[in-house]
């Protein structure tokens, strides 16, 4: 059966997040930069890291394991590099911090490198790396995550999902944007077929016994696919090393779930900034990347259809959703509108014509 879904204009969504945000307690600057971020996740098609997070980010603050607003704080910073602390608040408040600052450093020294210890989800990896198209340079970023995936040849997970995104800039094309889990899915989306009651393809995920499973309430119990079997795990490893240990944070395998209110996340994030101007003619670096795209575009494919680039579909999905609006099904919709209830926020009810 298909599930109830409402189209609600992207604006309306990205208000009602704000205004659930800055009643539950988040300053209004805040709210408007974590509402953003689950907008670009939620116009970019990837509903795993949209609103749906919305409702546990809250439950997080009201179980105590998550400060809602804690000052983001220097631990080192020298020339191209730097080090903050987020202090167990909002990812997306560390995450736009530090993103910011490793902008700035590569406009004096070509590159900046600014790490992140003590956070919490941040939403959308895409999000922060896009900030430094804004600056016509290419952002980098990688952060760490609970255990979801089995290190390759075990059974137990141990390593999480551990995205990395990259975004590079273009002249008339759309930018190249990489964003993408270590595994074959993230675990939200498992997390999310389970909410919504679908099942998910075979080759997504193991049950507890290593066997392969479409059920998602199984998966979430079990294990996720590594993309590229032991390639993708250890690429997972690596990112954890950096955003965990090199920050000083966490183990491999201590980052809580989001949904685990058993003590705070502990989070570790890298980002980075490259000023393309510093190596090479901003314009000839853009033209160069478009004729890439285009003689790459111009290949016959393999179905006859369209060859499309990184990120391109979630360029196109985001500016449809922006004119027609953002689908949203029962149950997530039933989640807002529970958080909105708690803290006497309106709900969301008006849909798009």
């Amino acid at each position: 059966m298909t599930p109830a879904v409402k189209v609600f204009p992207a604006q309306k969504v990205e208000e009602f997040c704000v205004d659930v945000l800055t009643k539950a307690g988040l300053s209004t600057n805040w709210s408007a930069i974590v509402a953003e971020s689950l907008l670009c996740a939620e116009v970019r098609g990837i509903l795993s890291h949209g609103v749906v997070r919305l409702e546990s980010y809250i439950q997080r603050v009201e179980t105590g394991v998550m400060k809602m607003e804690a000052r983001v704080t220097t631990e080192m910073d020298e020339q191209a590099v730097a080090l903050l602390n987020a202090n167990n608040t909002f990812g997306q408040m560390a995450g736009h911090t530090a993103m910011t600052l490793a902008i700035e450093k590569a406009r004096q020294y070509g590159t900046g490198v600014v790490a992140v210890k003590n956070s919490n989800h941040f939403g959308v990896a895409a999000y922060y790396a896009m900030m430094a198209l804004k600056e016509d340079m290419v952002g980098c970023v990688f952060t760490n995550s609970s255990p979801a995936m089995a290190v390759y040849g075990t059974k137990q997970p141990r390593i999480g999902t551990n995205p990395i995104a990259i975004a590079i800039p273009a002249g008339d094309q759309f930018p190249i944007v990489l964003d993408m889990s270590t595994s074959v899915v993230s675990r939200g989306k498992i997390r999310y077929a389970a909410l919504t009651g679908h099942d998910i393809p075979l080759g997504w995920a193991r049950d507890i016994d290593g066997k392969p499973t479409e059920d998602a309430k199984v998966a979430l119990k079990g294990s996720l696919e590594p993309v590229g079997g032991v390639k993708g795990s250890a690429l997972s490893l690596i990112i954890d090393i950096v955003c965990g240990i090199l920050t000083n944070t966490v183990l491999t395998g201590g980052v809580k779930n989001i949904t685990d209110t058993s003590g705070p996340s502990k989070t570790g994030h890298f980002f980075s900034a490259l000023n393309v101007s510093k190596f090479i003619d901003l314009r000839l670096f853009k033209a160069n990347v478009d004729q890439v795209i285009r003689s790459i575009k111009g290949l016959p494919a393999v179905d006859g259809g369209e060859v499309f680039m990184p990120g391109e579909i979630e360029y196109r999905c985001s500016k449809r959703r922006m004119e027609e609006g953002i689908p949203l099904e029962e149950e997530v919709l039933r989640s807002l509108n529970a958080v909105a209830a708690r803290y006497g926020a309106a709900p969301l009810t008006s849909c798009a014509p």
